[in-house]
């Protein structure tokens, strides 16, 4: 999973943002992403909490949370049906950030 922030290390952040928005974010992460806010901060010249400052790095609009929740609740009894197992959220997030903004 390293390999995939290597580069990248912002995307990390927009992961959690849709782990946050579907309720599944954990403490670790979490903790990770409130001890960033000052180097995200001083990166983007913008102050907030951290969610905030990746909403609006992104460009996130207010309703964008209810939608990915939305996404989420409706899908998860497809995936279960289609594959035999309940959906993983990290996964879920990572596609999602993959399919939607893939310019991160």
């Amino acid at each position: 999973m390293s390999d995939r922030y290597t580069d990248k290390p912002f995307l990390r952040f927009v992961d959690a943002w849709v782990l946050k928005a579907i309720g599944h974010l954990d403490e670790a992460t979490e903790t990770y992403c409130k001890a960033m806010v000052p180097q995200l901060e001083q990166s983007f010249g913008v102050t907030g909490s951290w969610d905030q400052i990746v909403a609006q790095q992104m460009k996130f609009g207010p309703e964008l949370p209810a939608q990915i929740m939305q996404i989420w609740t409706d899908g998860q009894a497809r995936f279960a049906e289609g594959n035999g197992a309940a959906p993983d959220p990290v996964q879920f997030a990572m596609i999602f950030v993959d399919r939607n903004f893939g310019r991160v």
